[in-house]
């Protein structure tokens, strides 16, 4: 039994500075080693990934000309008379209703180099429209009468349709089934195809073609330079396809 008087009677021993400096340096020395050692046990955790970096926007593809709601009608169109197979993509995806837009928006839709002054007589077939209506506003009356005619037999508007019904009004205006007060509707038809091909295979500098993959599912090379290193080749050379851009000066 301990006596209180007596451990009450007990000084306390005086801390050397020796003795300090060596306990400080164990537990200093335990806590250095155990953090190395607790980080050698430790599953690394592996780097971050790198986010991937979100698709370039393509700022081309914009509207210039048409409305949104023309756009749709000439979207859907389009891609009805070039559509996506397993061959590569339709004229959706390669943006040709963009090309459309912008064609109008420009000289091409304004007839600007083309002689528009009366009198106006019907032409040949081979010779196209002969009238007073600039493109634009022969697109503006055939988108419109697109939507009409689809309302009237469908009852839905021309980018509501499915993919069958959607060809049978094009089939309509195509062979004039349809009767238009102002236009032919084979005339709006037959300037509505020619300019979706127009832009699947155009250089994307038009804002179709995008990616040049409607050069590409052809294997057509592009805007080259030159073609003296192969003339010698007596097979066919595939070749990456270049566009207009390939050479600006940098």
């Amino acid at each position: 039994m301990v006596d209180l008087a007596d451990s009450n009677n007990v000084k306390e021993q005086p801390v050397s500075r020796r003795n300090f400096l060596k306990n400080s340096g164990l537990v200093l020395g335990s806590l250095v080693v155990g953090g190395v050692a607790g980080s050698l046990l430790r599953k690394p955790e592996p780097p971050a990934q790198p986010a991937a970096p979100p698709p370039a926007a393509d700022y081309n593809q914009a509207l210039m000309f048409f409305t949104p709601e023309q756009f749709k009608v000439v979207d859907a169109a389009c891609e009805r008379i070039y559509p996506e197979d397993e061959l590569g993509p339709g004229a959706k995806a390669l943006g040709a209703a963009y090309f459309i837009d912008h064609q109008l928006a420009g000289d091409w839709g304004f007839n600007a180099r083309e002689y528009m002054q009366a009198p106006f007589f019907p032409g040949e077939i081979t010779q196209g429209y002969q009238g007073r209506l600039k493109r634009r506003e022969i697109f503006d009356i055939g988108l419109q009468e697109m939507n009409n005619y689809s309302n009237s037999t469908h009852g839905k508007r021309f980018y509501e349709l499915p993919p069958e019904q959607q060809d049978a009004v094009l089939k309509a205006f195509e062979t004039d089934e349809l009767k238009l007060t102002t236009i032919s509707a084979s005339t709006f038809f037959n300037m509505l195809r020619a300019s979706t091909i127009e832009g699947v295979y155009a250089d994307p500098l038009y804002g179709g073609n995008k990616n040049m993959d409607g050069w590409k599912m052809k294997n057509f090379p592009g805007n080259q330079m030159a073609y003296t290193q192969l003339i010698d080749k007596p097979e066919f050379v595939k070749m990456a396809p270049l566009s207009l851009r390939d050479h600006q000066q940098h």
